[in-house]
């Protein structure tokens, strides 16, 4: 057969060939399957406006349920009833257990009533608190009421901890009020190069002032120290005409050319 392909030059099934190309591809008619019924599922039931005793015991009793196997189960009751639940989950904040404390954390985030940001500030500012949980009480209550937080914001930037020093110049960035500029410029010359970066990023996104161009991944304490004075000579000029008005969180992009002074 390869034989006779090279001397006559025609291909084996030409003919199979020739009436192929006649041939068309056509459209099927297409319907799609039916669609089951929507039958709506039962609603669930509404949290009480008052808490019966027996509602308080019940909550009282989930509160060890917290840690465990059944603590996403706990977490979901103390979400249905919603407001009533946070002294309770204050209360949870002071338990033996850290994934107690950490899940009553969680938990009244998901609430989002602003009356649990006390206790968890308290939690926040508290040094023999685990570093994990207080950063976290200090994200979430920032998120629940940005107010509440700066007196907590000026104690946490001067924490011996330097993780617990750069999530509070981090959630700074998310208080939109003059008296939290002095308390992030307070810590860009932080003796941790990464807590300094933080703050530098933070008053940039509250102000859009970045100062001049420094080699910040390089610099000592002893620079940053020096370099602050243009954030305090900046805030010297403009207190008196801060902007509140929220801006983006993302942090400064770098310059195209690096000019190290």
């Amino acid at each position: 057969m390869v034989a006779a392909f090279l001397l006559v030059g025609v291909p084996v099934g030409a003919e199979q060939g020739f009436e192929d190309q006649y041939r068309y591809l056509v459209q099927l008619p297409y319907e799609p399957p039916s669609q089951p019924e929507y039958t709506p599922g039962e609603k669930a039931t509404p949290a009480p406006e008052v808490l019966t005793p027996q509602d308080q015991e019940r909550l009282e009793s989930l509160i060890p349920l917290l840690e465990g196997r059944q603590e996403f189960w706990a977490i979901g009751e103390f979400v249905h009833y919603g407001k009533h639940s946070v002294p309770y989950l204050v209360k949870a904040l002071k338990m033996p257990g850290p994934r107690v404390r950490f899940n009553a954390v969680e938990t009244l985030s998901m609430i989002k009533d602003p009356s649990g940001v006390p206790g968890l500030l308290e939690v926040a500012v508290n040094p023999n608190e685990e570093s994990r949980i207080r950063s976290h009480a200090l994200r979430v209550a920032t998120r629940l009421d940005s107010n509440q937080v700066i007196p907590a914001l000026e104690v946490m930037v001067k924490d011996p901890n330097s993780t617990i020093r750069n999530t509070a110049v981090f959630e700074a960035r998310f208080v939109h009020r003059e008296e939290i500029l002095p308390i992030i410029i307070g810590a860009i010359p932080d003796p941790e190069q990464y807590v300094s970066i933080t703050a530098r990023d933070s008053f940039w996104i509250l102000t859009r002032f970045s100062g001049e161009i420094h080699d910040w991944e390089t610099s000592t304490p002893e620079d940053r120290k020096e370099w602050v004075k243009e954030w305090w000579d900046w805030w010297k000029k403009n207190k008196d005409h801060f902007d509140t008005t929220p801006r983006s969180n993302e942090p400064p992009s770098p310059p195209d050319k690096l000019n190290v002074s």
